[in-house]
């Protein structure tokens, strides 16, 4: 299964709402990513550009991008970033198939 890393800020008002009635979050994303086929690895709070990071998994990037639309559409994140990993095996794997790709640089004044 794919892990991706999620990155959330919350809006103010969002942040206000968790204020006045705190609670953990990621009891509410459980079901959602069930639903999706994945299911979420782990989550922490964070300071600084994102309130919240989290590690998923799921079975494509597809499943990840409706993850990351549905959170984007509630209106409580003002910015959500996905990122797709690769396992150490698998990035060496695409560093190996970048070499036989044939891809040229362009060339040229400047390139």
């Amino acid at each position: 299964m794919a892990q991706y890393l999620i990155q959330a800020a919350y809006t103010p008002e969002a942040w206000a709402a968790q204020i006045a009635n705190p609670q953990d979050r990621t009891r509410m994303l459980k079901p959602v990513l069930e639903k999706l086929g994945g299911k979420l690895v782990q989550a922490w709070y964070a300071f600084g550009d994102f309130d919240i990071i989290a590690i998923l998994e799921v079975p494509d990037g597809v499943s990840a991008a409706a993850f990351s639309l549905a959170g984007s559409a509630g209106g409580a994140l003002r910015s959500i970033k996905t990122t797709p990993l690769l396992s150490i095996s698998e990035g060496i794997e695409a560093m190996k198939k970048a070499a036989m790709s044939g891809y040229q640089p362009p060339k040229g004044a400047g390139a």
